[in-house]
């Protein structure tokens, strides 16, 4: 599918995850649009960012990330998977623990902060 920019092992990673969430081919419904942003003429002139729709769920996933239109129907399709196990699995999809834990990082560190500023105003 994406023979040239991605290995063989990241591409069946990928079908495995699609197999396993349900995501068939056919349900997906693919289109090439201009990118946003910079990159200049080259970026105004091809339509190299996917826009990818799974159809039974309406989740739609915009990606831009590479210059080449393969590379970046690879990425579409993972970022869905993603958005497709957050919605089935809720809570502990792997995006929303990993801002569950930064959140918790930021309270531990505003509560050092805090302490430490009181014990330079008692002194």
């Amino acid at each position: 599918m994406f023979d040239r920019f991605v290995t063989r092992k990241k591409q069946d990673e990928l079908l495995a995850d699609m197999q396993e969430l349900g995501i068939l081919e056919k349900d997906l419904k693919e289109q090439f649009v201009a990118g946003s942003g910079r990159g200049g003429q080259k970026l105004n002139k091809t339509a190299s960012a996917v826009l990818l729709k799974h159809i039974p769920t309406g989740a739609v996933v915009k990606c831009q990330k590479a210059r080449e239109r393969a590379l970046n129907r690879f990425f579409a399709r993972r970022r869905l998977c993603e958005e497709i196990e957050a919605v089935i699995k809720g809570q502990s999809s792997n995006k929303k623990q990993r801002a569950a834990k930064i959140r918790k990082q930021k309270k531990r560190r505003r509560k050092r902060a805090e302490s430490i500023e009181l014990d330079n105003g008692n002194v």
